[in-house]
């Protein structure tokens, strides 16, 4: 990827830059669903560390859990999960601008001071799209996208995924940018799109 091409990855659709990567272990949990796409999930993080270099834990000492990934039906759902409101804020709002939406997708990260990720809730409204994905799919989509606070418009265009043979996998460009996004060199975040050139230099030195 060029320079630019990195800076739009991470170029908010307000003309905002914004980087950031998990300062932390990910330890996650799922709701949701049967064991066999619960496995299919831990798969995709696992993977998704290993390329980053990334730890994954069993706890994280402040949250508990700090990557929850909620797979359900409807958004009025989410009002009657006990706890919900303390972790989204003015949920009842949220879930009325999500249902006028349509959306069956919403993502909130968390940060700590120094600006990177301390955790990310995943919210899956499992309608007719969404349940038409293979569970693998779309476990990798889900974890590329919280791996790093990417633009709100990255992958509009264009998935972060491409299909090689049977199987579904991450592109080798955004897995380049992965890898170097937590290369120790940079820090775990930042906010001037001059960044995109560091990222870009670690990507070029890592291949």
């Amino acid at each position: 990827m060029t320079p630019e091409e990195i800076e739009a990855l991470f170029t908010r659709s307000d003309g905002s830059f914004a980087f950031a990567r998990w300062g932390r272990p990910i330890a996650p949990v799922v709701f949701g669903v049967d064991d066999a796409t619960l496995g299919v999930i831990k798969g995709a993080i696992e993977a998704t560390c290993a390329l980053a270099g990334h730890e994954m834990g069993e706890m994280d000492a402040e949250l508990g859990s700090n990557l929850m990934i909620f797979f359900f039906k409807e958004w009025k759902e989410l009002i009657d999960v006990p706890g919900m409101d303390r972790l989204l804020p003015d949920l009842t709002l949220l879930v009325a601008r999500l249902e006028k939406a349509e959306a069956n997708q919403y993502r909130f990260f968390r940060f700590d001071e120094s600006g990177a990720i301390k955790a990310c809730f995943v919210f899956l409204r499992m309608d007719q799209h969404l349940s038409s994905v293979p569970a693998q799919t779309l476990a990798l989509s889900q974890i590329v996208q919280s791996m790093v606070l990417w633009s709100d418009t990255a992958f509009q265009d264009r998935s972060g995924l491409m299909v090689q043979g049977d199987t579904t996998v991450l592109r080798p460009d955004i897995a380049a940018v992965i890898r170097a996004a937590y290369d120790p060199v940079l820090p775990p975040a930042d906010q001037d799109p001059a960044f995109a050139l560091r990222l870009y230099a670690r990507q070029e030195a890592l291949q």
